[in-house]
């Protein structure tokens, strides 16, 4: 009982997502406008390249943590003896049993359809990181996804902000260029960071 494997066309599709923000940001937008020799290029393209480097490894970790199963040891406090045994759902601090991997569950463990085992306070399968997000790599998964946010938006105002200076803020074409950019942006953060 074990999950699928780690190369998947939603983790290609994340990665690829990930190398396209990063190429287009510093070899596109900082190095062409700004310059990498400059000082604010140079600056800009640090702390991109530690953003895109924060974000890659919190996805990493994500996608190779085990989400934390119920240890096959586990076994409830049966204080009452007229508890039932196989209650499937917990009813007013019932136990719950999961047929499918043959043990009692603690509260918040659920049974993931697609990894086919038990996990301790599961949230949800994430297609994106091919892994349940539950007790172990909760904290590791949030995080990255907080990377991406920040990352996706830094890069929306670096390259909105380097676009107004060199061709002016006003006028139809920068307020277009502005609104594909931000709807280009949202897009790759939206896909990189919804479960």
């Amino acid at each position: 009982m074990g999950r699928p494997g780690y190369l998947t066309l939603p983790i290609f599709s994340v990665v690829a997502a990930i190398g396209y923000i990063y190429y287009t940001t510093v070899f596109v937008a900082v190095a062409r406008w700004l310059g990498l020799a400059t000082a604010s290029g140079a600056a800009n393209a640090a702390a991109f390249t530690s953003l895109a480097a924060a974000c890659v490894g919190t996805y990493a970790v994500a996608v190779c943590r085990d989400p934390g199963p119920v240890p096959p040891s586990f076994a409830p406090d049966v204080e009452d003896s007229e508890s039932p045994l196989h209650e499937i759902k917990r009813k007013g601090g019932d136990l719950r049993y999961c047929q499918k991997c043959g043990h009692y569950k603690p509260p918040r463990a659920h049974h993931c359809r697609v990894c086919k085992r038990c996990v301790l306070k599961m949230d949800h399968h994430c297609i994106w990181i091919n892994n349940c997000v539950g007790h172990e790599n909760y904290k590791i998964f949030f995080i990255f996804v907080l990377y991406a946010v920040i990352a996706c938006f830094y890069a929306m105002v670096l390259v909105s902000s380097i676009y107004c200076s060199k061709h002016g803020f006003l006028g139809d074409r920068a307020l277009t260029c502005f609104v594909f950019i931000s709807d280009s942006y949202h897009r790759d953060c939206h896909v990189q960071c919804s479960h």
